[in-house]
């Protein structure tokens, strides 16, 4: 085990000790550690699963289950597009593909400067100005190809 591995256990292992008494424990835990880090650092799991005494495929199947735990840190910008029904009617998938045109990567993937990850999400709440998108945690609706190169050029991609 590196040295840097090692220390993410012993900082993984100080959020469990201090968030193990909630009722569902696991969930926050995640959140936690992926605040702290920016994504969920490799042995993480295996170390939560020590301390709430659950299988490692429990934890695994958790965190992979969500798409907002990732295991590689995020871009400088995360930006998120809806994908679900409504916006895919109004031309959501036209607008994803524009965006991974533009940063030249595709879903749940950073660009090569770090500077940008663009992730699908399902369903932002934003139904009635679709399509809509999520960018730093600021939800933007009617987002156009157009509108979508502008927050682009924003973040500096």
């Amino acid at each position: 085990m590196s040295t840097k591995t090692e220390e993410h256990s012993v900082r993984v292992a100080a959020i469990c000790d201090r968030m193990a008494a909630l009722e569902g424990p696991l969930l926050p835990i995640l959140h936690e550690v992926q605040e702290e880090f920016g994504h969920i650092p490799e042995g993480a799991l295996q170390t939560i699963s020590k301390k709430l005494n659950l299988s490692r495929a429990e934890v695994h199947g958790v965190a992979s289950f969500y798409h907002d735990f990732r295991e590689e840190k995020a871009g400088k910008h995360v930006i998120k597009i809806c994908r679900a029904e409504a916006c895919q009617a109004m031309g959501a998938d036209d607008l994803g593909d524009h965006a991974k045109s533009r940063l030249k990567v595709d879903w749940s993937q950073t660009t090569s400067d770090h500077k940008v990850t663009l992730e699908p999400v399902f369903c932002l709440g934003l139904c009635a100005c679709a399509p809509a998108a999520m960018v730093d945690g600021k939800v933007v609706g009617r987002v156009s190809k157009d509108r979508m190169s502008r927050i682009l050029d924003e973040v500096g991609a």
